[in-house]
């Protein structure tokens, strides 16, 4: 579908798919297998300022917004969903600062993000704390001039390899979601340590980290917003970010897609291509049309998130769930279409499949998603009837 973009989003969604085609497809397999982080890779984006596609201008970006993230996020996820990853998880530690920082934490962690010379991380999920953010156990404890943080954050995406971190932590439990603080923190503060690298079924490319805090000390200065903003600033960034999430699944659903077309053009059986059977045909004609119907639900989202609108609870979960659900069905089917070619690594559509599954569970499992949709159905019925 036509989407009318600007002179400026063609070139990043130029740019974005450059990089994916050019040097991202013909590692792709080795990083996975491998589990390499693609520092490389990173080093093309931010030479080519992909970085500084979503930060403001006044801090060294381009001064774009959630739309044109999504579109590099898309182009690089076509191509490979975990390496594309390093770029996304940055934006999603990225945000907070932008949202909620004062003026000297932007002018100090922002423009080095923009330029790509470091990576961020957002770290709130926790072994005990995973779809409920409010029974968090990692704990910050004022004393002087300094927090003193303690606890373990699981599974955090450019755990070890970001520079820069928010960190939820609880500096009142007595007060329930209001007792929660974010904290900025930089690798290498005293007390701060990282786990062990997570062995994953997909993103394999992409670092999973466990973080430590053992008498952690950040500066008072480092409190992002105020104490007890941290629900708030997580529920707020999540709502933010997951467009960028739906990209992803749209860029791997999109790649599988275009994998498995091709393929049934050239796959023959019982003397013709198997893409003249109406089995495949109609296989097919479903995939397309539920990436346009993602495709559009995203995009549409993320201008709305820029446009300033106040509330995009509802259609922030509403994208990331179908988008993420059709990202399975399609490399699901994909697989169905290389039958037992679909299965080896050899091609690229068992990867898809294996990298899908990931975005129907992190930034809230798409239970949870559902959950958010709902309760605003019911609010915004609630207000009809005032």
């Amino acid at each position: 579908m036509e989407y009318f973009l600007t002179e400026e989003q063609k070139m990043i969604k130029e740019i974005a798919r450059k990089i994916a085609e050019e040097k991202i497809l013909p590692k792709r397999a080795e990083y996975d297998e491998n589990e390499t982080f693609p520092w490389d890779i990173v080093e093309v984006m931010a030479q080519s300022d992909l970085f500084g596609v979503f930060i403001p201008e006044e801090y060294g970006g381009m001064g774009f917004g959630v739309f044109e993230l999504c579109l590099a996020v898309e182009e690089l996820s076509r191509v490979c969903g975990g390496i594309a990853l390093s770029y996304a998880g940055t934006a999603l530690g990225t945000f907070p600062i932008i949202m909620f920082g004062n003026e000297e934490q932007k002018k100090k962690y922002l423009p080095p993000i923009a330029r790509g010379e470091k990576l961020a991380a957002f770290a709130v999920t926790e072994p005990e704390a995973g779809s409920d953010i409010t029974t968090l156990n990692t704990t910050a404890k004022k004393e002087g001039d300094y927090y003193i943080l303690n606890g373990t954050k699981q599974w955090i995406t450019n755990g070890g390899e970001a520079d820069i971190y928010v960190v939820i932590a609880q500096t009142d439990k007595s007060k329930g979601a209001r007792g929660s603080t974010a904290f900025i923190l930089e690798k290498g503060m005293e007390g701060f340590e990282f786990g062990k690298k997570e062995k994953k079924l997909g993103i394999r490319a992409s670092a999973t980290r466990e973080l430590i805090f053992n008498n952690c000390k950040v500066p008072k200065e480092n409190v992002l917003g105020r104490e007890g903003m941290g629900f708030l600033i997580t529920i707020k960034n999540f709502d933010t970010s997951r467009p960028g999430v739906a990209a992803q699944a749209l860029g791997i659903a999109q790649g599988a897609y275009e994998a498995a077309l091709e393929y049934a053009h050239q796959r023959k059986q019982f003397g013709q291509p198997i893409s003249s059977f109406q089995a495949i045909q109609h296989m097919l004609a479903d995939m397309a049309t539920l990436i346009e119907a993602a495709r559009a639900l995203v995009y549409q989202t993320a201008k709305m998130i820029d446009s300033g609108a106040k509330n995009y609870s509802k259609e922030s979960a509403m994208c990331k769930l179908f988008a993420s659900d059709v990202a399975m069905k399609v490399t699901t089917d994909a697989i169905q279409i290389f039958g037992g070619y679909g299965y080896m690594k050899d091609y690229p559509v068992e990867k898809m499949f294996r990298d899908a599954k990931i975005t129907q569970i992190y930034e809230g499992t798409n239970q949870i998603q559902r959950n958010v949709i709902a309760l605003e159905l019911i609010k915004e019925l609630a207000k009809k009837k005032q």
